[in-house]
């Protein structure tokens, strides 16, 4: 009886693991970008002159998520009309929950770490969520635990801190504050693959993303009103800049990682999502001609052993539609 229940909460999708690696891996590409470009803002380094420098993280993450709400509103409005739309009033919640403790905070806080230290150290303490991930799937039974799994998070933690530098380097800057808000941007980051994972066993990528930042974007109008907005008087590429990097930052990483934990576990999505200090260093030595040293060389490769080594564990799962809730 109680198999017939879950069958019919949770229906089962096809699922492709190459598929949902590629995703993610694509969603890596574009928050790889995203790090270096908003750390250039933060600097006055983008364009000098249009003063996107005195844009606030509070300001970018409210921007981000309400432009892309938007979007993504408007065209779902317009391809399925409203009546698809409608939700039950406990998955409207989990939603909520999931754009606010996941997409608000997560978001905020992981660029308030790189303005108050900088891209290395933000990384570095936002990807022990692969950690907090495997301790919880653990803990509720989602997963058994595997020694590959366990590689693979020390793989991928050790490889990232060696791509930004960590060692031998002295990059990691440990501002109290900047070190805090990175560590909740990492529980945030946690949260929302495993809430995530839940909600897309019942709804598509459309509708999680629809509703996660529609709760983000009430949330920040709330923290911060439109008329403290309009004082700021940005200039017009200012707001250019803050649509384009909403698009480049939430809209087009969202929906692939989204898609990609349709077809991957949690711990696995979260590991696979490592790529993105990898992909950062990477974009950086093409575009701007950076040198690639050794260590980080070793760490990109450790990353990518990590992504192996957890792809090989592909029959540990227990239950893939635990409520992260209950």
């Amino acid at each position: 009886m109680a198999d017939a229940t879950a069958a019919l909460l949770f229906p089962k999708h096809p699922v492709h693991p190459l598929r949902g690696y590629i995703y993610i891996a694509c969603s890596a590409v574009f928050w790889g970008m995203s790090a270096s470009l908003g750390r250039a803002a933060f600097t006055g380094r983008l364009v000098p002159a249009s003063n996107i420098a005195a844009i606030d993280p509070l300001i970018l993450s409210q921007a981000r998520t309400t432009f892309s709400f938007l979007l993504v509103g408007l065209g779902l409005l317009f391809i399925r009309g409203p009546r698809a739309l409608r939700l039950p009033w406990s998955d409207f919640a989990k939603l909520l929950l999931l754009g606010l403790l996941g997409v608000a905070a997560s978001n905020y806080f992981y660029y308030l770490a790189i303005q108050r230290t900088n891209v290395a150290t933000a990384i570095i303490v936002q990807y022990t969520a692969p950690i907090w991930v495997l301790l919880y799937t653990l803990a509720r039974r989602i997963e058994k635990p595997t020694v590959s799994k366990l590689v693979s998070v020390v793989l991928a933690i050790g490889g990232i801190a060696l791509v930004i530098g960590l060692f031998g380097q002295g990059k990691l800057h440990l501002d109290q504050m900047g070190v805090a808000a990175a560590l909740i941007a990492a529980f945030s980051f946690a949260y929302y693959n495993v809430g995530g994972h839940y909600l897309l066993a019942r709804y598509d990528r459309w509708m999680v993303l629809l509703y996660t930042t529609w709760a983000a974007s009430l949330f920040w109008i709330c923290v911060n009103p439109p008329q403290r907005i309009a004082a700021a008087h940005y200039s017009p590429g200012a707001w250019c800049f803050l649509f384009a990097f909403s698009v480049l930052s939430v809209l087009i990483p969202f929906t692939f990682y989204f898609a990609g934990l349709q077809h991957l576990q949690p711990t696995k999505a979260i590991i696979a999502s490592c790529l993105e200090p990898v992909f950062t260093v990477v974009i950086a030595a093409v575009a701007l001609r950076e040198v690639v040293r050794p260590l980080q060389a070793m760490g990109m490769v450790m990353v990518l052993a990590s992504i192996l080594v957890v792809q090989r564990s592909t029959t540990d799962v227990v239950c893939s539609s635990v409520d992260p809730v209950d």
